[in-house]
């Protein structure tokens, strides 16, 4: 099936009720709206109630998803949901979602861990796979519950990240088909994984404890900052050279919402006006790999994205990873 086409047949979104303003933070931590807008444009992000999982919001969103494709759950064999919070360390949150949706069990299910840019390396990942011939409808997820691994009282990282699930339906469609991925590109880093990580929790240090990292988000700002201009800045130009595209041509920008700073600066690196990014970074913050399906939904929904327009998605995370792709709407 190499020279099908596969599209993205509908797009699905979840965000939790409680809405967390950043004055609302500032009862918590030494900070201010203020403080918290000018330096990352974000004004307040949702919080999911405890008994949410991760794997709730990546159904909620998927459900979604699959009404907007009018594709059945019977009709998906493969399912992959990125996250960096999954509801338990064994088995895959795709799993769970798994039995929750009502998917077949010839299905196949599992995670991808590429933090912010999971989503990206999920895309990739599915549509590869239904290229093999060997799988013909896809689900790809992007659910995070943030809140389970902030520091609460570390202003620097507490003030950034968000809840909530976004999902796309990967499948086979006509040539020319909205939705049609046009290429992906992924990238990692791994020498730099003290720049952004949770230390806590892993093989190397199981039990947090006395001594012992805690299972928090640590983040280096100002070189993930750098990190993340650059690398974005070379993921987008290097996908529109590979496939011969001026930055012009893109109708619209879904980057990964996590600095207002980072994607001005993309903006200008691209020559193109800010006003072709689509930003809702203001209202959920980031929200790692639930950020580009999120923001694709909206899109969509909201006429941002429209036929026959170019979209190019962009995104970094911790690894580092950071990938493209286009997608011809």
């Amino acid at each position: 099936m190499a020279d099908t086409t596969f599209a993205l047949l509908g797009s699905g979104s979840y965000a939790p009720e409680r809405v967390m303003t950043n004055n609302e933070l500032a009862k918590l931590v030494d900070t201010s709206d203020e403080w918290i807008f000018t330096r990352t444009g974000i004004k307040e992000r949702r919080i999911a109630a405890e008994s949410e999982n991760t794997s709730d919001m990546a159904t909620a969103a998927a459900k979604s998803a699959l009404e907007d494709a009018g594709i059945t759950a019977e009709q998906i064999d493969l399912c992959i949901v990125a996250t960096l919070t999954p509801d338990l360390p064994m088995p895959s949150t795709a799993c769970i979602v798994q039995a929750k949706l009502g998917l077949p069990n010839h299905a196949a299910c599992f995670d991808v861990h590429a933090a912010c840019s999971g989503f990206i390396y999920g895309l990739d990942t599915a549509w590869a796979m239904l290229q093999s011939g060997r799988y013909r409808n896809a689900l790809v997820i992007g659910a995070e519950k943030l809140s389970t691994v902030l520091d609460w009282t570390d202003r620097t990282t507490c003030v950034l990240f968000g809840d909530a699930a976004g999902a796309v339906v990967l499948g086979p469609a006509p040539a020319g088909s909205t939705g049609e991925i046009v290429g992906t590109k992924l990238y990692s880093e791994g020498g730099n994984t003290e720049l952004l990580q949770i230390p806590g929790g892993g093989s190397a240090h199981p039990t947090p404890g006395p001594g012992t990292p805690a299972r928090f988000i640590e983040m280096k700002g100002r070189e993930v900052f750098k990190f993340a201009v650059r690398e974005m800045e070379d993921a987008a130009r290097d996908i529109l050279e590979q496939h011969g595209i001026h930055a012009d041509e893109v109708d619209c920008v879904v980057p990964h919402q996590a600095n207002l700073r980072i994607i001005d600066s993309i903006a200008k690196f691209l020559e193109l006006p800010v006003e072709r990014f689509f930003v809702n970074l203001e209202r959920y913050g980031n929200t790692s790999a639930a950020s580009i399906p999120l923001a694709i939904d909206e899109a969509r929904r909201s006429g941002r994205i429209k036929p026959g327009s170019l979209s190019l998605l962009v995104a970094f995370g911790a690894g580092l990873t950071y990938g493209s792709a286009l997608v011809r709407w």
